[in-house]
Protein backbone atom coordinates (compact mmCIF):
# COMPACT_ATOMS: atom_id res chain seq x y z
CA UNK A 1 0.00 0.00 0.00
CA UNK A 2 1.38 3.41 -0.98
CA UNK A 3 2.03 6.14 1.57
CA UNK A 4 -0.60 8.40 -0.02
CA UNK A 5 -3.25 5.65 0.10
CA UNK A 6 -2.51 5.01 3.78
CA UNK A 7 -2.82 8.70 4.59
CA UNK A 8 -6.11 8.95 2.73
CA UNK A 9 -7.53 5.96 4.63
CA UNK A 10 -6.40 7.46 7.95
CA UNK A 11 -8.00 10.80 7.07
CA UNK A 12 -11.24 9.04 6.09
CA UNK A 13 -11.28 7.07 9.34
CA UNK A 14 -10.64 10.24 11.36
CA UNK A 15 -13.42 12.06 9.51
CA UNK A 16 -15.84 9.19 10.19
CA UNK A 17 -14.90 9.18 13.89
CA UNK A 18 -15.39 12.94 14.17
CA UNK A 19 -18.76 12.69 12.40
CA UNK A 20 -19.86 9.97 14.81
CA UNK A 21 -18.70 11.97 17.82
CA UNK A 22 -20.56 15.02 16.50
CA UNK A 23 -23.69 12.97 15.95
CA UNK A 24 -23.41 11.42 19.42
CA UNK A 25 -22.92 14.87 20.95
CA UNK A 26 -25.96 16.20 19.11
CA UNK A 27 -28.03 13.24 20.31
CA UNK A 28 -26.75 13.77 23.84
CA UNK A 29 -27.73 17.45 23.78
CA UNK A 30 -31.10 16.51 22.34
CA UNK A 31 -31.59 13.96 25.11
CA UNK A 32 -30.68 16.58 27.74
CA UNK A 33 -33.09 19.06 26.18
CA UNK A 34 -35.87 16.49 26.18
CA UNK A 35 -35.10 15.50 29.76
CA UNK A 36 -35.22 19.13 30.86
CA UNK A 37 -38.50 19.70 29.06
CA UNK A 38 -39.95 16.68 30.80
CA UNK A 39 -38.82 17.84 34.26
CA UNK A 40 -41.34 20.71 34.31
CA UNK A 41 -44.35 21.41 32.11
CA UNK A 42 -43.65 24.07 29.46
CA UNK A 43 -44.66 27.57 30.49
CA UNK A 44 -46.65 28.06 27.29
CA UNK A 45 -49.01 25.31 28.42
CA UNK A 46 -50.25 27.54 31.24
CA UNK A 47 -49.92 30.92 29.57
CA UNK A 48 -51.94 29.69 26.59
CA UNK A 49 -54.65 28.36 28.89
CA UNK A 50 -54.80 31.69 30.71
CA UNK A 51 -55.15 33.65 27.52
CA UNK A 52 -57.98 31.44 26.31
CA UNK A 53 -60.18 32.67 29.16
CA UNK A 54 -62.56 35.53 28.42
CA UNK A 55 -62.40 38.76 30.41
CA UNK A 56 -65.67 37.78 32.09
CA UNK A 57 -64.30 34.40 33.10
CA UNK A 58 -61.17 35.98 34.57
CA UNK A 59 -63.24 38.42 36.64
CA UNK A 60 -65.50 35.58 37.81
CA UNK A 61 -62.56 33.46 38.99
CA UNK A 62 -60.98 36.48 40.68
CA UNK A 63 -64.18 37.17 42.61
CA UNK A 64 -64.26 33.53 43.74
CA UNK A 65 -60.62 33.69 44.88
CA UNK A 66 -61.23 36.96 46.75
CA UNK A 67 -63.76 35.20 48.99
CA UNK A 68 -60.85 33.35 50.61
CA UNK A 69 -58.84 36.47 51.48
CA UNK A 70 -60.55 36.53 54.87
CA UNK A 71 -58.38 33.54 55.82
CA UNK A 72 -55.25 35.52 55.00
CA UNK A 73 -56.39 38.40 57.23
CA UNK A 74 -55.91 36.21 60.29
CA UNK A 75 -52.13 36.39 59.81
CA UNK A 76 -51.87 40.11 59.13
CA UNK A 77 -51.47 43.15 61.39
CA UNK A 78 -53.65 46.20 61.00
CA UNK A 79 -52.36 48.59 58.34
CA UNK A 80 -50.47 45.70 56.75
CA UNK A 81 -48.29 46.52 53.75
CA UNK A 82 -49.28 44.34 50.79
CA UNK A 83 -47.26 43.93 47.60
CA UNK A 84 -49.48 43.42 44.54
CA UNK A 85 -48.78 43.34 40.78
CA UNK A 86 -50.41 44.28 37.49
CA UNK A 87 -52.15 41.38 35.76
CA UNK A 88 -51.07 42.01 32.20
CA UNK A 89 -50.56 38.54 30.78
CA UNK A 90 -53.87 36.77 31.37
CA UNK A 91 -53.23 36.17 35.09
CA UNK A 92 -55.98 36.01 37.66
CA UNK A 93 -57.02 39.71 37.93
CA UNK A 94 -55.51 41.57 40.87
CA UNK A 95 -58.02 44.43 41.13
CA UNK A 96 -59.98 42.46 43.82
CA UNK A 97 -56.78 42.43 45.87
CA UNK A 98 -56.58 46.21 45.68
CA UNK A 99 -60.28 46.47 46.61
CA UNK A 100 -59.63 44.21 49.61
CA UNK A 101 -56.71 46.39 50.74
CA UNK A 102 -58.80 49.55 50.48
CA UNK A 103 -61.70 47.99 52.36
CA UNK A 104 -59.58 46.86 55.32
CA UNK A 105 -57.13 49.75 55.52
CA UNK A 106 -54.14 47.78 54.24
CA UNK A 107 -51.46 49.68 52.35
CA UNK A 108 -51.00 48.37 48.78
CA UNK A 109 -47.77 48.55 46.78
CA UNK A 110 -46.61 47.66 43.27
CA UNK A 111 -43.21 46.27 42.19
CA UNK A 112 -40.65 48.29 40.25
CA UNK A 113 -38.05 46.58 38.06
CA UNK A 114 -34.66 48.17 37.46
CA UNK A 115 -34.79 50.88 40.14
CA UNK A 116 -31.34 49.83 41.39
CA UNK A 117 -29.52 50.09 38.07
CA UNK A 118 -26.82 47.54 37.30
CA UNK A 119 -24.66 45.26 39.40
CA UNK A 120 -20.84 45.39 39.44
CA UNK A 121 -20.61 42.87 36.61
CA UNK A 122 -22.82 45.01 34.39
CA UNK A 123 -26.03 43.00 34.63
CA UNK A 124 -29.38 44.48 35.60
CA UNK A 125 -30.00 44.38 39.34
CA UNK A 126 -33.02 42.08 39.63
CA UNK A 127 -34.06 43.09 43.13
CA UNK A 128 -37.55 44.57 43.14
CA UNK A 129 -38.60 47.57 45.16
CA UNK A 130 -42.17 48.65 45.76
CA UNK A 131 -44.11 51.87 45.30
CA UNK A 132 -47.35 52.83 47.11
CA UNK A 133 -50.69 52.78 45.30
CA UNK A 134 -52.84 55.85 45.84
CA UNK A 135 -55.53 55.16 43.23
CA UNK A 136 -58.52 52.89 43.79
CA UNK A 137 -58.27 51.29 40.34
CA UNK A 138 -55.18 49.73 38.82
CA UNK A 139 -56.29 51.01 35.42
CA UNK A 140 -55.99 54.60 36.66
CA UNK A 141 -52.37 54.33 37.76
CA UNK A 142 -49.87 56.10 35.45
CA UNK A 143 -47.53 53.43 34.13
CA UNK A 144 -44.61 52.82 31.83
CA UNK A 145 -44.00 49.62 29.91
CA UNK A 146 -40.78 47.94 30.97
CA UNK A 147 -38.59 46.38 28.27
CA UNK A 148 -39.80 42.96 29.46
CA UNK A 149 -43.39 43.97 28.74
CA UNK A 150 -44.79 44.51 32.24
CA UNK A 151 -46.44 47.71 33.41
CA UNK A 152 -44.89 49.58 36.27
CA UNK A 153 -45.31 52.82 38.15
CA UNK A 154 -42.46 55.05 39.28
CA UNK A 155 -42.33 56.94 42.54
CA UNK A 156 -39.66 58.45 44.74
CA UNK A 157 -40.76 56.53 47.81
CA UNK A 158 -39.60 52.96 47.35
CA UNK A 159 -39.77 50.14 49.90
CA UNK A 160 -37.67 47.00 50.11
CA UNK A 161 -39.42 43.62 50.09
CA UNK A 162 -38.60 42.97 53.76
CA UNK A 163 -40.57 46.10 54.69
CA UNK A 164 -43.79 44.50 53.39
CA UNK A 165 -45.96 42.12 55.36
CA UNK A 166 -47.16 40.16 52.32
CA UNK A 167 -46.09 39.88 48.70
CA UNK A 168 -48.67 38.48 46.31
CA UNK A 169 -46.47 36.74 43.77
CA UNK A 170 -47.30 36.23 40.10
CA UNK A 171 -46.66 32.73 38.81
CA UNK A 172 -47.00 30.44 35.82
CA UNK A 173 -47.41 27.26 37.87
CA UNK A 174 -47.07 26.09 41.47
CA UNK A 175 -46.94 22.61 42.93
CA UNK A 176 -48.57 21.16 46.02
CA UNK A 177 -45.45 21.82 48.11
CA UNK A 178 -45.32 25.53 47.27
CA UNK A 179 -42.59 25.41 44.62
CA UNK A 180 -43.25 28.22 42.17
CA UNK A 181 -42.57 28.47 38.44
CA UNK A 182 -42.27 32.10 37.36
CA UNK A 183 -41.72 33.61 33.94
CA UNK A 184 -38.00 32.82 34.11
CA UNK A 185 -36.62 36.29 34.88
CA UNK A 186 -35.70 35.47 38.48
CA UNK A 187 -36.89 38.82 39.88
CA UNK A 188 -38.94 37.44 42.78
CA UNK A 189 -36.45 34.70 43.65
CA UNK A 190 -33.64 37.28 43.73
CA UNK A 191 -35.75 39.76 45.72
CA UNK A 192 -36.88 37.22 48.30
CA UNK A 193 -33.81 35.00 48.42
CA UNK A 194 -32.04 36.67 51.34
CA UNK A 195 -35.07 36.75 53.64
CA UNK A 196 -35.79 33.11 52.78
CA UNK A 197 -32.22 31.96 53.48
CA UNK A 198 -32.07 33.79 56.81
CA UNK A 199 -35.46 32.44 57.91
CA UNK A 200 -37.26 35.79 58.19
CA UNK A 201 -41.02 35.50 58.56
CA UNK A 202 -41.63 38.68 56.54
CA UNK A 203 -42.87 39.03 53.98
CA UNK A 204 -45.38 36.25 53.59
CA UNK A 205 -45.17 34.95 50.02
CA UNK A 206 -48.61 34.18 48.62
CA UNK A 207 -49.45 32.91 45.14
CA UNK A 208 -52.60 34.17 43.40
CA UNK A 209 -53.64 31.98 40.49
CA UNK A 210 -56.19 29.79 38.73
CA UNK A 211 -56.73 26.23 39.91
CA UNK A 212 -55.34 24.78 36.67
CA UNK A 213 -51.98 26.37 37.49
CA UNK A 214 -51.58 24.05 40.50
CA UNK A 215 -49.70 20.86 39.59
CA UNK A 216 -48.58 17.81 41.51
CA UNK A 217 -44.83 18.49 41.51
CA UNK A 218 -42.28 20.88 40.00
CA UNK A 219 -38.53 20.50 39.87
CA UNK A 220 -36.96 22.92 42.32
CA UNK A 221 -33.66 24.70 41.71
CA UNK A 222 -31.34 25.75 44.58
CA UNK A 223 -32.16 29.45 44.05
CA UNK A 224 -35.95 28.98 43.95
CA UNK A 225 -37.91 30.56 46.81
CA UNK A 226 -41.03 28.56 47.76
CA UNK A 227 -44.35 30.16 48.59
CA UNK A 228 -45.93 30.20 52.03
CA UNK A 229 -49.40 29.72 50.57
CA UNK A 230 -51.60 30.10 47.50
CA UNK A 231 -55.07 31.46 46.91
CA UNK A 232 -57.12 30.09 44.03
CA UNK A 233 -60.85 30.22 43.24
CA UNK A 234 -61.27 26.98 45.20
CA UNK A 235 -59.55 28.09 48.41
CA UNK A 236 -56.45 29.06 50.37
CA UNK A 237 -53.72 26.48 50.92
CA UNK A 238 -50.86 26.96 53.39
CA UNK A 239 -47.56 25.19 52.79
CA UNK A 240 -45.72 26.20 55.98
Amino acid sequence: MSKNTSQQQSATALSDSLSKLSADDACSKKDVKIANSLSNPPRRQFTRQRRQLTAGERRHYARMASLHLIKLQQRLPSRARIGLYYDGFGELPTQPLLDWCRCLGYLPYLPVVGSLGRTRNGNDDKRLRFVPIYQSKLLNIPTRIHSLGMKQNHHRRLLWAHELDVIICPLVAVDKSGNRMGMGGGFYDTTLGKSHRTGLKKPLKIGWCYDFQVVEQLERQPWDVPLDGIITPSGLRWFR
